[in-house]
């Protein structure tokens, strides 16, 4: 298994050379946010979409 460093230099090795500093660092955010979905996922931490529509109304 790839550890978390591997796997960020192997997302940033993937990036143009012109990448910005802004553009990497929004590319691992999605790409952590990504991971943790697919963990709460496999932990059945997760809600229905009637009550998402419900908590989104509230606010």
């Amino acid at each position: 298994m790839e550890s978390l460093k591997q796997q960020a230099i192997k997302v940033i090795s993937a990036l143009p050379e012109n990448v910005d500093l802004d553009e990497i660092m929004y590319k691992l955010y999605v790409i952590d946010k990504v991971k943790k979905g697919e963990s709460a996922v496999r932990e059945g931490k997760t809600i229905s979409s009637e009550r998402l529509k419900k908590e989104v109304a509230s606010w």
